[in-house]
């Protein structure tokens, strides 16, 4: 009985293997949008961490006299983003798994 108690937990292993290697590969494709400056740059990444787009509104770029402002919102959306990814993420991971940090189990991110 012990030895198919642990092929069984072994199987159910198996799956959540193979359920976190589809959801890292949905999280590839889910983007968030990171903002800053009230929306005047904001920024598409995915939760794989590639941004795929950047938006500077126009009259952004008229205002500015000194670009470390521009590059200070720009990092600012960048972490935004971040945030909302590591937020997507964790969510989406703690479906799989119930919510359990199972020890041993290592996250591929």
């Amino acid at each position: 009985m012990m030895k198919g108690g642990l092929g069984n937990i072994m199987k159910q292993a198996q799956a959540m293997q193979e359920n976190m290697k589809k959801a890292q590969e949905e999280l590839a494709n889910i983007e968030v949008t990171g903002e800053s400056g009230g929306g005047m740059v904001s920024l598409v990444m995915t939760c794989r961490h590639d941004v795929k787009s950047v938006k500077i509104a126009p009259e952004l770029l008229g205002d500015i006299e000194d670009k470390e402002i521009l590059e200070d919102l720009v990092a600012a959306a960048m972490n935004d983003a971040v945030r909302k990814v590591e937020k997507t993420s964790s969510e989406k991971m703690a479906g799989l798994t119930g919510g359990l940090d199972i020890p041993g189990m290592k996250m591929p991110f």
